[in-house]
């Protein structure tokens, strides 16, 4: 305020000359023209504006402004308050994507060696079969030849006994015939 008024005294001091001037000649005018009376009107209507602005819009305007910034800082705030979930979050996926991955080489890891262990049970179980098989079809072939050894037998000792009948002209008794048959192949499967 009291720069205001120092500066009003200042224009006063100035205007003097320059009404007297103005009374004078004719001034002449034009844009670097100086008028004195016009620039202390001009004065006195700018710092009562300017009073006027001071009174009644600058606090509406300087609160507007810290509304305004206390706004900005609040958004920055929250910005700042989301960035860091964010990083945190980030984190945490990490995290568990991390645990996941270990998770699933170790749930691969054991169904490879559940594989392993299933495929070498097959394995052996084949082998097993396969071994039972084997056995089997052995026992019946050695079943199936015995059997076949023995038609041959009664064939040959049949054989040898229709030979001999013919040869002889007569019929001897079937239970005679065929323990002197039987004797004979014996003593054929002994020399061998």
């Amino acid at each position: 305020m009291k720069r205001v008024l120092g500066s009003m005294t200042l224009l006063a001091g100035f205007a003097g000359p320059l009404l007297a001037q103005e009374h004078g000649a004719e001034a002449p005018s034009g844009p670097l023209v100086v008028n004195g009376g016009l620039m202390i009107w001009t004065l006195f209507v700018f710092v009562l504006l300017l009073i006027v602005l001071r009174k009644f819009a600058w606090p509406q305007i300087l609160g507007a402004v810290r509304a305004r910034e206390a706004a900005l800082e609040a958004q920055i705030a929250e910005a700042e308050k989301n960035r860091k979930e964010t990083a945190e979050l980030l984190e945490q996926h990490k995290k568990l994507l991390g645990e996941g991955r270990t998770q699933a080489q170790g749930m691969l890891a054991e169904a490879k060696v559940m594989i392993e262990k299933e495929h070498g049970a097959a394995l052996e179980r084949t082998h097993q079969e396969q071994a039972e098989l084997l056995d089997r079809a052995r026992r019946e072939i050695q079943a199936e030849r015995e059997r076949a050894i023995l038609e041959l037998r009664q064939e040959a000792v049949d054989l040898s006994l229709a030979a001999a009948a013919k040869l002889i002209g007569q019929r001897m008794s079937a239970d005679t015939d065929r323990k002197l048959v039987e004797g004979y192949l014996a003593t054929l499967e002994g020399g061998k």
